[in-house]
C-alpha cells in the first residue's frame, strides 16, 4: 500500500471517529414535538391520539435512545399557518426539537418543510398535499401512510379493477379537491374509462341537491367524492335522497373519509360506501392487538390511520437514530432509508427519497347495520392496492431526489 493511500485512509478513519465521538457528546434529550389539531376539524384523526401513539412508540422502544431520554412536546396549531410556523420556529430554535409530527394542514406543512430543512431536523406530516413528496421534496419532510395522490390512485385503481369505468366527481372547489379529482381522472382516462361529469362546489355547501339530481340522471357507474368532512357527509346524504346507490348501478366512493366520519354519519347513511385506507384497526390480528392497547388509553376510540402512522414513523425514527452516527436530520433520514420498516403494525416496507413509504393501501366497503357487530365494526376488505400503484415513478414525480 502506498504511503499516501495509507495516510488518506488513516485520516478518514480519524475523521469518522471524531465525528462519532462528537455525536456521542450530546447530552440534551431527544425531543419529539406533536404539532397537531387538538380542537378543530381534524382532532379525532390526529390530535390527542397522535400524542398517545407517539408515547406508545417511545415506551415500546425502551424510553431512551443513544443513552438520551426522549421527551414529547405537544401543541394545538389551530389549523392556522401563522400559529403553526410560530410554534415550529420556537421549538426548532429554542427548544431543540428534533422531530415534528402531524402538522395536518397542507399549507402549514409546506411552510414548516422549509424550516426543518434549514435547521437539519425532520417532519413527519399527516397533511394530504402531494407537493411535499413532489416539487417541494427536500429530504426532511415525510408522509408515512398517505397523500392525496396515493388516496386517489388507491380508490381509482381498485374500482377500475372491479369494472367501474364511468366516473362522475363531486369536488370541493379548492386545491385539495382539485388534486383528488385530477389525479383520479387521469388514471380513469389512461385505463380506457370515461369521466361523464364533474361538479365543483364551495367548502361547506350544505345544499347539494342540484348536483345529486344531475348525478342520478347520468350514466356514471361510480360517483367519486373528492371532498371531505361534513361536505362528504352532505354528499352521501343527498345522493341517498335521490336514490343514488349501488342498487341503482352507481357506486359511491369517498377518496378521504375516516372511521370517525362514518361513526358520525351512521351506517344507515354510509352503508355500501367505498373507501381507501392504509390502515384499519380491525384489519387483522396484528392491527387488532395494537389497537386494543391504543384504545385502553383513548377511551375506547380506535386509532385512525394517521395515528397508526405516527406510531410506525416514530418507531422507525428511533431505530434509525440509534443506528446513525449523528443525530442530525440528514444523517438520521439516510439511515431510515437503509433500514426496512418493521414494527407492530407495518412490515416489509421501505422509505423512498421523496419521503414516501412503500406501504400498500386497501379498498374497503362500509358494512350495513345488519353486518356490523357493534360500534367501530364498520368496514370489510375488498382488495389490497400495492405501492406500485400508489407512488409516482421517478420520471413522473417532480421530486428531484428520486433521480439522484
Amino acid at each position: 500500500m502506498k504511503l499516501g493511500t495509507l495516510g488518506a485512509l488513516m485520516g478518514a478513519s480519524l475523521l469518522a471517529s471524531a465525528g462519532f465521538a462528537l455525536a456521542e457528546q450530546r447530552t440534551a434529550p431527544v425531543r419529539i414535538g406533536v404539532l397537531t389539531d387538538m380542537t378543530g376539524a381534524y382532532n379525532q384523526v390526529v390530535g390527542e391520539g397522535s400524542v398517545i401513539a407517539a408515547n406508545m412508540a417511545i415506551e415500546d422502544f425502551g424510553g431512551s435512545v443513544r443513552g438520551l431520554p426522549i421527551e414529547v412536546l405537544q401543541a394545538d396549531m389551530l389549523n392556522k399557518v401563522d400559529v403553526t410556523t410560530g410554534i415550529a420556529r420556537e421549538w426548532l430554535e429554542t427548544r431543540g426539537v428534533d422531530l415534528l409530527i402531524d402538522v395536518p394542514l397542507s399549507s402549514a406543512t409546506l411552510a414548516v418543510n422549509q424550516m426543518v430543512r434549514d435547521h437539519d431536523r425532520l417532519m413527519f406530516s399527516m397533511a394530504g398535499t402531494a407537493e411535499l413528496g413532489g416539487k417541494e421534496c427536500n429530504g426532511h419532510g415525510l408522509q408515512w401512510v398517505y397523500d392525496n395522490y396515493s388516496s386517489a390512485a388507491a380508490l381509482t385503481d381498485a374500482l377500475l379493477s372491479e369494472g367501474s369505468d364511468r366516473w362522475f366527481y363531486l369536488t370541493a372547489d379548492y386545491t385539495f379537491g382539485h388534486d383528488l379529482e385530477n389525479n383520479s381522472a387521469r388514471m380513469v382516462k389512461a385505463r380506457g374509462g370515461a369521466v361523464v361529469g364533474a361538479i365543483r362546489m364551495p367548502f361547506g355547501a350544505s345544499d347539494q341537491s342540484a348536483a345529486a339530481l344531475e348525478v342520478s340522471g347520468s350514466d356514471a357507474n361510480v360517483v367519486g367524492l373528492a371532498n371531505g368532512g361534513t361536505d362528504t357527509q352532505n354528499s352521501i346524504k343527498q345522493l341517498s335522497e335521490f336514490g343514488v346507490n349501488e342498487a341503482s348501478g352507481k357506486k359511491i366512493a369517498a377518496f378521504l373519509i375516516s372511521q370517525n366520519d362514518i361513526d358520525a354519519a351512521g351506517l344507515d347513511l354510509t352503508a355500501g360506501l367505498y373507501v381507501p385506507m392504509p390502515f384499519y384497526w380491525d384489519l387483522n390480528d396484528t392491527t387488532r392487538a395494537w389497537s386494543k392497547r391504543f384504545m385502553e388509553r383513548s377511551g375506547g376510540r380506535p386509532p385512525s390511520y394517521q395515528q397508526a402512522g405516527t406510531y410506525s414513523s416514530v418507531t422507525h425514527y428511533l431505530k434509525s437514530l440509534a443506528a446513525a452516527e449523528g443525530t442530525g436530520g440528514a444523517e438520521v433520514i439516510a439511515k431510515m432509508r437503509e433500514l426496512p420498516i418493521e414494527d407492530q403494525i407495518f412490515k416489509g416496507a421501505m422509505l423512498r427519497k421523496d419521503g414516501r413509504t412503500t406501504l400498500p393501501m386497501y379498498l374497503f366497503q362500509v358494512k350495513t347495520p345488519e353486518e356490523s357487530t357493534g360500534r367501530w365494526d364498520y368496514l370489510r376488505l375488498v382488495r389490497e392496492v400495492s405501492s406500485d400503484v400508489l407512488l409516482r415513478a421517478p420520471g413522473v414525480s417532480e421530486c428531484a431526489l428520486l433521480t439522484e
